[in-house]
């Protein structure tokens, strides 16, 4: 077995706590649109159809948002368990709490660019929609 020590989990709290404020700013940024979208919606007659595949997309990202920061949680709640085990001589629970701790990272980052890969397909659709109109 691989030697790892405390020092190790500890490591990943900056660029968990820094990933995790991402993800937040992601979740600010599209609950905004969202309520533009609403208001937009509520006010104007034509369009409907575009405005509601724009939400369907939206609320689409926000599950994906949702569990890339439930994800993210998972990771840090399991890197700080790791750490605890270390602190208690428990070296070989340690290990595998931190491999689950990676592994929880992973997916949050797998489903982060999911997420980034669906928000450009939605820019690129509206620039598209730009040009037509050209």
């Amino acid at each position: 077995m691989q030697q790892i020590s405390i020092n190790t989990p500890a490591l990943l709290f900056p660029a968990i706590t820094l990933m995790m404020l991402a993800y937040t700013n992601r979740f600010l940024a599209l609950a905004t649109l969202i309520r533009n979208l609403h208001a937009k919606y509520k006010q104007i007659q034509e369009d409907r159809e575009i405005i509601k595949a724009q939400i369907a997309n939206l609320k689409r990202r926000l599950v994906l948002v949702k569990q890339m920061q439930a994800m993210g949680i998972i990771s840090f709640f399991f890197c700080v368990l790791s750490m605890l085990f270390f602190y208690f001589d428990k070296t070989s629970w340690a290990f595998s709490i931190f491999g689950l701790s990676l592994l929880s990272l992973l997916i949050s980052l797998a489903l982060s660019l999911n997420e980034i890969i669906i928000s450009t397909k939605a820019l690129e659709i509206e620039l598209r929609d730009m040009m037509e109109e050209k």
